[in-house]
């Protein structure tokens, strides 16, 4: 199977437990069959999974699959960073996902750095341009921005900072991606701006986690979901139609690539990746 014509990556979560290593690490040799460019790995509230995430990212590596851990500085002081940035360049990471970090609680007075454009600026200050610098970018705008022009200024800040290209929050609206896509472009913003792609697994979920960042789900589709209550089989298959379709008309309208949320699983972000492959 090949990838030639979808440049895609893969995103995951530290697991908790040595079955969900187990199981992560063999979702990983699964999908490498789609020839991704790079996993990523993310990173809890204020460095929480600082340990856990670097070892997977380690670990990941040693496995021969080009892996970048998200970082934040959250609630660590710039030493620990520092230290932290050294270890990942020592254990042959190239990409970074740089973040702006939740700070912990308790902390709220302290007086770290916290934005992604801080951050970008303190890694190309230490380490120059071993990294390739990923940073986050809101189509439907960050739910704590001012305006919707201010989250652009804010995002060309992060590529002024250093940053070479943006992954999205999911969406499933995609005159979202498109109009922030050539707003981003007059602001004089020309590095990629991928599309952070969510399958449909479990519609009760999706929805609590979308209320919570800002993502949209559209009237029609809630709906719909709504309609199969409890009947996952057809939640999963309704998800793969509409994402496979909106996978499609992203990259058949110049879309960069495309980030898959898999959330450790293998399908359906297989299933829409075939679909692709057979309709090109």
């Amino acid at each position: 199977m090949s990838n030639e014509h979808i440049p895609v990556s893969f995103e995951f979560f530290p697991p908790k437990t040595p079955a969900g290593k187990e199981k992560l690490a063999a979702v990983q040799e699964e999908l490498a069959l789609f020839q991704p460019e790079f996993y990523s790995v993310t990173y809890g509230a204020g460095g929480s999974t600082r340990d856990s995430t670097k070892g997977i990212v380690l670990s990941s590596i040693n496995a021969g699959h080009d892996t970048a851990p998200h970082l934040s500085f959250g609630g660590d002081d710039e030493d620990t960073i520092k230290q932290l940035l050294q270890e990942y360049k020592d254990g042959g990471v190239k990409r970074l996902v740089a973040l702006r970090g939740d700070m912990p609680s308790g902390m709220g007075g302290a007086s770290q750095l916290v934005y992604a454009n801080q951050l970008v600026a303190f890694i190309r200050e230490h380490f120059g341009d071993h990294f390739h610098i990923e940073v986050a970018a809101y189509p439907e705008i960050h739910p704590e921005a001012r305006s919707y022009k201010k989250d652009i200024e804010y995002l060309k800040g992060k590529f002024d900072a250093g940053a070479n290209s943006a992954i999205t929050q999911y969406f499933y609206n995609p005159d979202a991606y498109f109009y922030f896509a050539d707003q981003c472009q007059a602001a004089g913003i020309e590095q990629p701006i991928v599309p952070g792609i969510m399958p449909i697994i479990n519609y009760k979920n999706l929805a609590r986690f979308s209320a919570n960042c800002g993502a949209e789900i559209p009237r029609w589709m809630a709906r719909r979901l709504e309609d199969f209550a409890d009947d996952q089989e057809s939640i999963i298959s309704f998800g793969i139609d509409l994402v496979s379709d909106l996978c499609e008309m992203l990259l058949d309208n110049g879309a960069p690539g495309l980030h898959f949320y898999t959330m450790n699983q293998t399908q359906p972000t297989a299933q829409i990746l075939t679909n692709l492959l057979a309709s090109e």
